[in-house]
């Protein structure tokens, strides 16, 4: 296992691209929090926004980056047939696809933390000036409050279930463009489709089921009463997808050829 560690990290930080998908992914994530927390305001009567969910909206566009990352860690080879040759030095696929796995959601990991530090910072700079002020009935934006803290952590961790949830995917179909375009439908379109439903019962078991919509409940801060499904059981709700997409794309590199 070590040896594919190796192998995938080499392969990983020496691939041209990568180092800019993982800057793209912390520069966007920030620089739409951001613009977000510059533009939002409070009246004096207060309001009913969430500061921290809209310091951290910058996630919303940053998983887009993390799933193509994701997709040519294996996409990549399949285009270019590298994967056989990987395959050869490490004949257990399993390993190959744990490795890539562990490998890939160090990386993303390292990288979301910095993004959301850099989005949480720049909400408790900027929310403020804009009315996000407790005489308005806001909380300042600070990882010392318990709630924003989990809002935190559950956003790097939803990059990584994300970067997995691609992963799998992109096992199983094995073509970087449609694997893509199979996440970012996931992820995107799925809680369009159910805006569409007319039955609110259904609307909130759709969006308890929708990878995106149930897997950013983690960031809520505030009405959590209001939400379709619960911040911890949301972030489950995305782990399964990921470890659904991983065991096809399990099965798949198992079963079939190079």
């Amino acid at each position: 296992m070590r040896e594919a560690l190796h192998a995938e990290w080499t392969k990983l930080h020496t691939v041209a691209g990568t180092g800019w998908l993982v800057l793209n992914t912390v520069v966007l994530t920030v620089a739409l929090g951001s613009a977000v927390a510059a533009t939002v305001r409070c009246p004096t009567g207060g309001c009913d926004q969430d500061p921290v969910r809209l310091s951290l909206t910058g996630v919303h566009l940053g998983q887009a980056v993390v799933a193509i990352l994701a997709v040519l860690v294996i996409g990549g080879e399949y285009s270019t047939g590298m994967i056989g040759t990987t395959l050869v030095a490490v004949p257990r696929r399993a390993t190959v696809l744990a490795a890539k796995a562990v490998v890939l959601v160090s990386v993303v990991v390292g990288a979301g933390t910095v993004a959301v530090l850099g989005s949480v910072l720049a909400g408790r700079l900027l929310l403020p000036g804009n009315g996000f002020v407790p005489a308005n009935g806001q909380v300042v934006v600070s990882l010392a409050d318990g709630p924003t803290l989990r809002a935190a952590v559950g956003s790097v961790l939803y990059l990584a279930l994300v970067a997995l949830l691609s992963l799998g995917v992109a096992t199983a179909v094995r073509e970087p463009a449609i694997a893509i375009g199979v996440v970012l439908g996931l992820l995107y379109l799925f809680p369009i489709v159910t805006q569409v439903v007319s039955d609110p019962d259904w609307e909130r078991r759709l969006q308890r089921l929708a990878p995106m919509t149930a897997g950013l409940a983690v960031q809520a801060t505030t009405d959590l009463g209001g939400l379709p499904i619960g911040p911890w059981k949301g972030l489950g709700v995305l782990a399964l997808w990921a470890a659904s997409a991983l065991l096809v794309g399990g099965l798949v590199l198992h079963r079939r050829d190079a």
